[in-house]
């Protein structure tokens, strides 16, 4: 049987005008901006008018570690989010938009596959509705204004040692991790050491999903710390005075972005922190406002269970004061054959024995989710290789691990071939067995924090902090910090910080190799291992061979 492409799937989708979508929603025309026929923004003032509505059930979507095999965890979002519909509940899903560095380097698109997609594709991985392009706007402008200050006089005292505002562009640019600024004589400024992140972890990009109006956002924006005196004290965004043509500039940014799925059900993609060097979640406004409008959400947050699920339940649902009623856990048989040892090339020949070997990287996820007091569902993402027994063998093993295994075939089939799995995610939800808590307290000490995450679901021996990271910690406790929960960042394709440790390692630690305090997202982050905040591209980057056919159409994107 021949399959489509999921961007043959995506341009023979009948849409719908994007104010249809918002009828199903309740959300009156006046109340959305359209960007072209097939996507809006919705205005604050209807958002403001839905706040005492009583809210849906909130659905979480994680995964395994990501492997080379691919697990389908936005694919698998899309098509429950259908599914439920398709069983008559009233559902909607929230996922974040796609970041361009990526897309040329090697992840490629990230609107779902097959017949569980959101449209439109092309747009939603390339420029969107600009809200990437406002907030790299926003950051370069406090950027360029910190600069300017100390140009004209340094009035605040900043100790230019001691600027800790980095740059960002939305590119995959390894050459500009670390970079001197200000080179070219007295008119260009005082010569100091910088470097650039990506867009997605940019502190600007972490608020604007924290935030719940433009009130909330400016005042976070002006809690930012940009730089210090020679005394150490911290000089904010606030004593710049940029804060207030930040949020101008991310005036349209903050409002969710309104599109639909293959089937023509609502969804908001909105915001796009990535979840191994960020939190991983879709805006915080984006999924409050969901629950108003919908009886179910299902929304996903980044990379493995580890990663994106540990930060949206310790810092999204802390924040928001959100508590899910279910998590899923995606997997496939391909990716438990990888994690059992198999290469890549040789994942279509049946190996029941593989699968049961890598089954523990699936069972320590479930302990990990279970830990948070919330029922895990697993999700196996079919694929046509799979086998009975291979199948099988997963079933079995969840259930050993007191949960239940639901093959979903929904990449093939849209919403019938998720019916199972909306069933069953609804029944518990409903159930409302959850007892939601964060798995530490907001008075624990940061470093306890760091420990916590690292032995609890790491499952490391310890997290190594030396000295200078501890005091660190402790005088941002002393600065009345100390509340703030931590966001670890670390490579997605293990527990450990080796990204070659597939499975369920133990025995490892967990080195913290600098802690950064994003005081006006409000949490602080642990760098480990090798991870990097500014990507470079592969030897053979996507954008290599992505291109305009003929028709004018974009080829190469996914």
């Amino acid at each position: 049987m021949a399959y489509k492409s999921d961007i043959q799937i995506a341009r023979e989708a009948h849409k719908k005008p994007i104010q249809e979508i918002g009828d199903t929603l309740g959300i009156p025309g006046a109340d959305l901006l359209p960007y072209g026929h097939d996507k809006a923004k919705v205005s604050q003032s209807f958002i403001n008018g839905v706040q005492d509505r009583e809210n849906g059930k909130l659905i979480l979507v994680t995964a395994i570690n990501p492997t080379p095999a691919g697990e389908g965890k936005t694919t698998t979002t899309v098509g429950l989010g259908d599914g439920l519909n398709r069983i008559g509940k009233k559902a909607m899903i929230c996922i974040r938009e796609a970041s361009l560095g990526p897309n040329f380097g090697m992840k490629g698109g990230a609107a779902g596959g097959g017949y569980a997609q959101v449209i439109p594709m092309e747009e939603m991985n390339l420029h969107f509705t600009g809200d990437f392009h406002a907030i790299t706007s926003a950051h370069s402008l406090l950027s360029a204004m910190i600069d300017n200050h100390i140009y004209w006089g340094n009035e605040l005292e900043i100790d230019i040692r001691r600027v800790v505002w980095r740059r960002v562009v939305d590119m995959n640019d390894r050459a500009l991790r670390q970079i001197t600024a200000s080179l070219g004589g007295v008119s260009n400024g005082f010569p100091r050491e910088a470097g650039f992140d990506i867009t997605v972890a940019s502190e600007v990009m972490a608020i604007l999903c924290l935030a719940k109006d433009l009130a909330d956002l400016q005042s976070r924006l002006g809690d930012m710390i940009v730089a210090y005196r020679r005394d150490r004290s911290p000089v904010f965004c606030r004593d710049i005075k940029a804060d207030g043509a930040m949020t101008v500039l991310l005036k349209d940014a903050m409002q969710p972005n309104l599109v639909q799925t293959l089937e023509n059900n609502p969804a908001f993609v909105h915001g796009g922190p990535f979840a191994n060097i960020a939190h991983g979640c879709n805006s915080v406004i984006a999924t409050t406002t969901a629950l108003k409008l919908a009886d179910y959400v299902v929304t996903e947050a980044g990379f493995g269970a580890d990663l994106g699920a540990e930060k949206f339940m310790n810092i999204k649902c802390r924040k928001a004061g959100l508590a899910p009623s279910v998590v899923v856990c995606v997997a496939t048989v391909r990716a438990m054959k990888m994690n059992g040892g198999v290469a890549k090339a040789d994942l279509g020949a049946e190996n029941v024995e593989a699968v049961q070997k890598g089954c523990p990287n699936l069972g320590r996820h479930i302990e990990n989710l279970k830990s948070f007091g919330v029922p895990v569902v697993v999700a196996i993402n079919h694929f046509v290789t799979d086998t009975d027994a291979e199948l099988q063998a997963i079933k079995e093993y969840v259930a050993e691990h007191g949960a239940e295994a639901v093959l979903s075939r929904h990449w093939e089939l849209g919403s019938e071939g998720a019916a199972d799995l909306a069933t069953k995610v609804a029944e518990l939800a409903d159930a409302g067995v959850a007892n939601f808590a964060p798995i530490y307290a907001d008075d624990m000490p940061l470093a306890e924090k760091i420990q916590t995450i690292a032995k609890r679901i790491y499952r490391a021996d310890e997290a190594l902090m030396d000295k200078k990271i501890r005091d660190q910690l402790k005088l941002w406790e002393e600065q009345g910090y100390g509340h703030l929960p931590v966001c670890m960042a670390k490579t997605q394709y293990s527990f450990s910080t080796d990204p070659n440790l597939r499975g369920a390692p133990t025995g490892h630690s967990v080195p913290v190799r600098e802690v950064r305090l994003s005081a006006g997202a409000g949490f602080v982050v642990a760098v480990c291992g090798e991870i990097m905040t500014m990507p470079g591209l592969p030897r053979r980057p996507a954008a290599e061979t992505i291109h305009l056919n003929a028709d004018g159409q974009i080829e190469g994107l996914f």
